[in-house]
């Protein structure tokens, strides 16, 4: 199969994957528990409201239709850049979301570029030093960083070194210059189980016969372990971490929270807190559109790499 019948292919299954999750993500509305027109009527301070208010309400905001007819109109909507309003503002959700968009794309966009080389270098060490002491110390803290979740790292991290040492600020304004430690949090926690995957790649494509080869004539191990090892360790890598783009976006509103950061995170659990659900179904919908795509571009990626990978399972 030829790259680009390839790259349609996944291009194919992505726009599949995309409408099945836009699928789920309106179910959450038809199914979410309390009538969402009385919670707009609550939001306009409406307590008691009549009949004909409700009605008039359900009608312009399509509830009186049948759920197949409520799904495409939705999705119309959708493709004009329409997520529907919140119910606490009254504002156009996108237009909320764009607003926090680039503090929340700082974060993740700095955690995500400090966890790809800290895992990169790590991992290096450590299959260059396999069984010895760089590479223990890099099992131990790859265990540890694994077994330990996100949130209790975040909430050490702020209790000893932005409140008890003083680095960083509790009260960050999403700058560039106040990213570093809740990026870091994020990095280094997320780095862990890369770092694994990544020395484990690389220990096996460095006893590959092309590597061994490499060795009998003379090369050296740091020539065998960058030039013929790490291209070959990075297409396992490279999945991982479009796989794990889903779990970096899912997880930005507790990081978001904990440091106080003002992006879409953020504003997502105050939505929950107050069932304000055309925010939260705007959110799931562009993590899941932003997972689709990281997904889409990895793929990509490797069949760039590897040419086996072109043909369909």
């Amino acid at each position: 199969m030829t790259l680009a019948a390839a790259i349609l292919r996944r291009l194919l299954q992505a726009v599949l994957t995309a409408l099945v999750a836009s699928t789920l993500v309106w179910a959450l509305l038809p199914l979410a528990p309390g009538d969402p027109v009385m919670r707009i009527l609550e939001a306009r301070h409406i307590t008691e409201p009549n009949d004909l208010q409700i009605a008039n309400l359900r009608a312009e905001m399509g509830l009186d239709q049948p759920l197949p007819l409520q799904y495409l109109q939705w999705l119309g909507k959708v493709a004009g850049g329409d997520l529907s309003t919140s119910y606490r503002t009254g504002r156009p959700v996108l237009a909320e979301i764009a607003e926090r968009l680039p503090a929340t794309l700082l974060l993740l966009g700095t955690a995500l570029a400090a966890s790809v080389l800290l895992s990169i270098m790590l991992a290096i060490i450590a299959a260059a030093w396999r069984d010895r002491w760089p590479d223990r110390i890099i099992l131990f803290y790859t265990q540890i960083g694994a077994a330990l979740p996100t949130f209790v790292f975040a909430l050490l991290v702020l209790q000893y070194l932005v409140v008890g040492a003083g680095i960083g600020k509790v009260l960050p304004q999403g700058t560039l210059a106040l990213v570093l430690i809740p990026a870091l949090t994020i990095g280094i926690d997320r780095a862990a189980g890369w770092t694994q995957l990544l020395r484990a790649s690389l220990i096996e494509a460095g006893n590959a016969n092309h590597a061994l080869v490499a060795r009998a004539r003379g090369a050296t191990r740091w020539r065998v372990l960058l030039r013929h090892a790490l291209p070959n360790g990075m297409l396992p890598f490279l999945t991982s971490i479009g796989i794990s783009i889903g779990a970096l976006i899912g997880g930005a509103p507790i990081i978001e929270e904990i440091f106080t950061w003002p992006g879409v995170g953020r504003y997502v659990l105050q939505a929950l807190s107050a069932r304000d659900y055309p925010v939260i179904q705007g959110f799931v919908l562009l993590s899941g559109l932003s997972y689709v795509a990281a997904s889409l571009l990895v793929d990509i990626v490797a069949m760039l790499l590897d040419p086996r990978l072109r043909s369909p399972a």
